[in-house]
């Protein structure tokens, strides 16, 4: 009996509130468990993913080259090129010392032409994955940054916008940026088209660096290539000579533009000053303005085709009425316009050839107002030419309900309306063409764009032919002759408007077509505030013209449609070849 009630002493009995207390403790544990995946799987996945992607997910990119800009026979005039840039990784930089050895930061801060201590404090920050040390480099100095071997620094590959010739045609091409973003001209207009979209390959590898599987491909969409209107030939010849005659008259600027008349293509437009889009430390705004389509200024003389023009449509002259222009002034509303001298009895030629003020506002005071200003319209002034460029201006053309006749007088002969010189080139296309009217284009053609009849192609042909005559003898135009062809074109000089009036500084102008027989080609000079004496148009701006003229019938290969008889001497022989 004792020893049964011993036994009974002797058996442990289970403490209760130790096991549950451990039991609630796996349980707390599974749910927090179950919680926790549920969290990660339901809740909360993208971030795990995340992170795993970082560790076995790469990404190889397929680059693209911008699209190369060609003038109208391929000649290369924008390029993308590779190059190398410098970068460094501050982080594994810190991690390996790599800012130890100061000889090889100093050799790499002389190479990249900066102080060292800035060089240096772009790596300062260890926190930093990445940071750009030098955009660009030639392949020498990429070669020299390889063997200099500093840890965390590294080269990667990007590509260069290169310019072949220049600044021959930078104001029309335009310039990029160091990412290769369009700022200006065509590189900005047309941007999307040349600039593709990279070609991109996902895949993931294991451990050893296999790949273990494809994610996704994605195609590389290439740029396009664009072919401009403009002929490099010409282009240098223009912006050669543009340059040595702005160079020449002490000049603050000038433009040239060289227009196709039956297709209305551009094919050369240079600006003088310039500048070189290759050497981006150098370019500063007022050289790159392009002043051919944002210059705005008073046509002068240049206009005055478009009244012996519409005269002749209003029945007010015949092409060989007689206005008499003495004793070579005329008061209009108490304001004086005078010529140059007396020029007596006039034709309509003569009135171009002698650039008579005095018989051109007496032909436009006697024409309808709303015809006066219509043939300026249909000449292009106060639009947009078409050419899709930024920063091109439309000009000014005043638009108002009361006229006086001094102000009528003076539009006449180019004096209260704003031009551009592309604009000037768009009217002497118009009238070299039989007087359509076509959208201006920077780019090369297949078929010309749809035109407009805006003036009568009989009338527009009889004007050219009178206005051959300011380039022959006794005309203001005569050191724009071209020899061997017929040119028809008009001088034009003006006085710059100032606060309150008019000072003393002068535009020369000169527009014209050629060959009159079959007129191919239209070229407007505009030279900007000239110095000294030697400011008219016929003296600046002519001789310019018959340069670019005469090359440009060369390069384009127009046979000649005014040959002289030319004397030959051989011996035993004399006489002359038709």
């Amino acid at each position: 009996m004792a020893i049964k009630r011993n036994q009974r002493i002797l058996r442990p009995e289970p403490i209760q509130w130790r096991f549950y207390t451990l039991l609630g403790g796996i349980v707390l544990v599974f749910f927090a468990l179950v919680a926790r995946a549920a969290f990660i799987q339901v809740i909360e996945p993208d971030r795990l993913r995340h992170e795993g992607d970082l560790r076995s997910v790469r990404v190889a990119h397929d680059e693209v080259q911008r699209g190369n800009i060609t003038d109208r026979n391929g000649a290369e005039l924008a390029v993308s090129v590779p190059v190398q840039t410098v970068w460094a990784d501050p982080m594994r930089m810190h991690e390996r010392d790599g800012l130890s050895d100061k000889r090889r930061w100093q050799a790499l801060a002389e190479v990249f032409n900066m102080p060292v201590e800035d060089l240096r404090g772009r790596v300062a920050d260890p926190s930093r994955r990445f940071v750009y040390l030098k955009r660009m480099v030639t392949p020498a100095v990429a070669d020299y940054v390889r063997q200099l071997g500093i840890p965390g620094v590294h080269l990667k590959n990007e590509s260069r916008r290169f310019y072949p010739t220049g600044e021959i045609a930078s104001h029309l091409v335009g310039v990029t940026n160091i990412d290769g973003q369009g700022l200006d001209g065509v590189e900005a207009v047309y941007d999307g088209v040349l600039t593709g979209t990279p070609g991109q390959r996902r895949y993931r590898k294991d451990g050893q660096g296999r790949v273990i599987e494809e994610l996704e491909t994605l195609q590389a969409e290439y740029p396009q290539n664009i072919k401009l209107s403009i002929d490099q030939r010409i282009q240098s010849l223009a912006h050669r000579e543009l340059k040595r005659m702005v160079g020449y008259h002490g000049a603050s600027s000038g433009s040239v533009v060289v227009l196709d008349v039956h297709t209305g293509e551009v094919l050369a437009m240079v600006n003088s000053p310039s500048y070189n889009p290759n050497n981006r430390l150098a370019m500063k705004p007022h050289q790159m303005r392009n002043r051919a389509i944002s210059d705005t200024f008073e046509p002068g003389s240049t206009v005055k085709p478009l009244i012996i023009l519409e005269a002749l449509q209003q029945g007010v002259i015949e092409h060989d009425s007689i206005i008499d222009t003495s004793p070579g002034w005329l008061r209009i509303g108490g304001r004086r316009v005078q010529d140059l001298r007396n020029l007596g009895e006039l034709t309509p030629r003569e009135i171009l050839s002698q650039s008579s003020n005095v018989g051109t506002s007496k032909l436009a005071l006697s024409l309808d107002l709303e015809g006066m200003l219509s043939v300026y319209a249909g000449a292009g002034f106060g639009t947009d030419t078409g050419v899709n460029l930024i920063g091109e201006s439309m000009g000014q053309m005043q638009h108002r309900n009361r006229w006086s006749d001094h102000e009528i007088a003076a539009f006449s002969y180019g004096y209260g309306l704003g031009t551009t010189t592309l604009q000037l080139a768009q009217m002497y296309a118009i009238l070299g063409n039989g007087g359509i009217q076509r959208p201006l284009s920077v780019l090369a053609l297949e078929q010309p764009h749809e035109g407009r009849q805006v003036f009568p192609e009989g009338l527009t042909k009889e004007v050219l032919q009178m206005m051959e005559a300011v380039v022959e003898e006794g005309g203001t135009g005569t050191r724009a002759r071209v020899r061997g062809y017929r040119v028809a074109g008009k001088t034009g000089t003006t006085r710059k408007a100032v606060p309150g009036g008019y000072g003393d500084e002068y535009v020369g102008l000169f527009a014209g077509v050629l060959p009159v027989s079959n007129p191919r080609i239209a070229i407007a000079v505009m030279i900007n505030e000239p110095d000294g004496d030697s400011y008219h148009g016929g003296t600046v701006a002519a001789p310019l013209f018959s340069t670019i003229a005469e090359g440009a019938m060369r390069v384009l290969n127009v046979p000649p449609d005014n040959i002289e008889p030319t004397e030959l001497r051989a011996a035993g022989f004399r006489g002359t070849y038709d």
